[in-house]
């Protein structure tokens, strides 16, 4: 049996199919005429290069591109296990109790019962509603900065306690002090 071009054997194979093995010949045909005839010059070879040179500049930037998408996915990754991580180290305990306090989450009002101290440190801003996963915890409102400034949707509530205390008009009257309520 007789030696087999390298197209038959990669057909024969299956590495190729048949419209493809006839357009490699094609071209190489082509490519063995413009060589006979002298065409074959130095400007199809620099055309050549510049194909080449704009491919790989293209696979330079396609690349540079899935890396930053790569390194944003990492770090948003390691963002939420830091918060993960905050909320959980830092929760308070909830205190149950009959006081119902109102907040929101994703456009629904919720409710939760809590004691009165802990009622009034939500109120006054001393503590904020976080939620983790499905639950949600009572945090520190330091953490709670912390976490709003990784990613504000993780805290629901946070009161900011020193708009009142800076905003007050009559913080230049003095209270009298036989006054009665």
């Amino acid at each position: 049996m007789g030696a087999k071009s390298l197209q038959e054997q990669l057909l024969g194979v299956g590495l190729v199919d048949k419209k493809k093995v006839k357009k490699l010949k094609a071209e190489a045909l082509q490519h063995k005429q413009k060589v006979k005839k002298g065409k074959a010059t130095a400007a199809d070879d620099s055309e050549r290069q510049q194909q080449l040179k704009l491919q790989r500049e293209e696979k330079i930037e396609k690349d540079r591109i899935l890396n930053l998408e790569r390194q944003n996915l990492l770090k948003e990754k390691a963002i939420r296990g830091q918060i993960r991580q905050m909320i959980e180290q830092n929760r308070v305990k909830k205190e149950d109790g009959d006081i119902a306090y109102h907040f929101t989450d994703e456009k629904k009002v919720k409710k939760l019962y809590v004691s009165q101290a802990m009622h009034n440190d939500l109120s006054y801003g001393r503590l904020a509603i976080a939620k983790l996963d499905l639950a949600y915890e009572f945090i520190p409102e330091p953490v709670a900065v912390k976490i709003s400034e990784r990613d504000p949707s993780y805290v629901l509530v946070c009161n900011n306690r020193t708009e009142s205390i800076e905003d007050d008009p009559y913080a230049d009257f003095q209270i009298p002090d036989d006054l009665m309520w």
